[in-house]
């Protein structure tokens, strides 16, 4: 059997507490970690790796450098479409940036470049390409509908300060389409844009539950739109899942994990949990009180998204601010964008 489920007694069902035990309820994401939550130390490279690092670093500083506008100009290699990087572009570009793109590829610079091309040029077609709201096809508004049951959540953080986000597909209220995967890509940047500085890597809360929200009930993803949005998830978000909790999963779910098994990387399937407690992972003051937190959440579209968007676009305008500050340099460390310090801790 490829998939096995955990002993659920001690799963994430509500228990007989009442809502009115809880606080007043919460509509919006949370700021910053508790402090029961802990960003862990990074792990130190060693000459190779820091050589390595230094080749690619040298590569995307180029002033000259030209990239992609799509995925498929990169795979024609026709360089008269090519354009210049963006100050947003190099925003992006971070030193930590670079060493998730060479851990994926094993520490190969070519194909961590090559990657990180590809990532961009996917960028710039798919329209998430600049830093703000406003400047991008993919975002808010353009995927409001999408968020309407509350499918889709950031709220909190997990023992290691990674973000949540919650994934209820029980209160899926679209059918398949592009604009589903266009909405999950927009909250996956949403909720990279929660990540403390040291942090950078998120924890998935998936929940199966059927929800009264939702209008297509029973309902999984087509195997086609769950290969793209893992396509989109391996090879554009590399290294950015640091655990996956999954819970409440119905027989049909169970056929839909085996279906897709063979395209998740082993890396990946590392970081899945089955039917545990996310209260084991996730601080109750910051979990949502379905799960055993005691975080009275309750979605309200109208009041939700318009504060994502507000705390996110504030969170990118520091970054940016910081950005400028330091030299709008390729290679900066989002350990000082997202930071507080006068000097920097990653020196170029």
């Amino acid at each position: 059997m490829l998939w096995s489920k955990k002993d659920t007694d001690s799963g994430n069902s509500s228990s007989a507490t009442s809502v009115s035990d809880f606080g007043e309820p919460v509509h919006t994401p949370f700021e910053a970690p508790s402090s029961e939550s802990k960003v862990p130390k990074e792990a130190s490279l060693d000459k190779s790796q820091q050589e390595k690092y230094s080749e690619v670093l040298k590569f995307f500083s180029d002033p000259e450098l030209k990239v992609p506008v799509s995925e498929a100009n990169q795979k024609d290699k026709d360089t008269s479409k090519y354009q210049p990087l963006t100050e947003d572009e190099k925003s992006w570009l971070t030193r930590e940036c670079f060493l998730r793109y060479l851990r994926a590829t094993k520490w190969v610079t070519k194909d961590a470049i090559d990657r990180v091309t590809l990532t961009l040029a996917w960028r710039r077609e798919f329209g998430i390409s600049h830093l703000f709201e406003k400047d991008n096809k993919v975002n808010g508004e353009s995927t409001s509908v999408e968020g309407e049951t509350g499918k889709e959540v950031v709220l909190g953080y997990d023992n290691d300060s990674r973000p949540c986000l919650y994934l209820k597909p029980g209160a899926q209220n679209t059918k398949a389409s592009q604009n589903q995967v266009n909405h999950l890509v927009y909250m996956l940047e949403s909720v990279i844009n929660f990540m403390p500085s040291g942090q950078d890597s998120l924890a998935l809360l998936i929940d199966f539950q059927p929800r009264k929200e939702g209008t297509e009930k029973g309902k999984i993803p087509s195997l086609s739109i769950a290969r793209q949005v893992l396509h989109i998830l391996q090879t554009h978000y590399p290294e950015r899942l640091g655990r996956a909790l999954l819970t409440n999963i119905p027989w049909l779910g169970w056929t839909f994990l085996k279906m897709i098994h063979p395209f998740i990387d082993p890396l990946t399937r590392e970081k899945i949990i089955y039917d545990v407690p996310f209260t084991n992972h996730v601080p109750k003051q910051q979990l949502d009180k379905d799960f055993g937190g005691t975080v009275n959440f309750e979605y309200n579209h109208s009041k939700y998204l318009p504060e994502l968007i507000a705390m996110s676009q504030g969170k990118k305008e520091k970054y940016m601010e910081r950005f400028v500050k330091f030299g709008s340099k390729v290679g900066l460390s989002e350990v000082d964008l997202r930071g507080e310090g006068e000097e920097l801790r990653y020196p170029l």
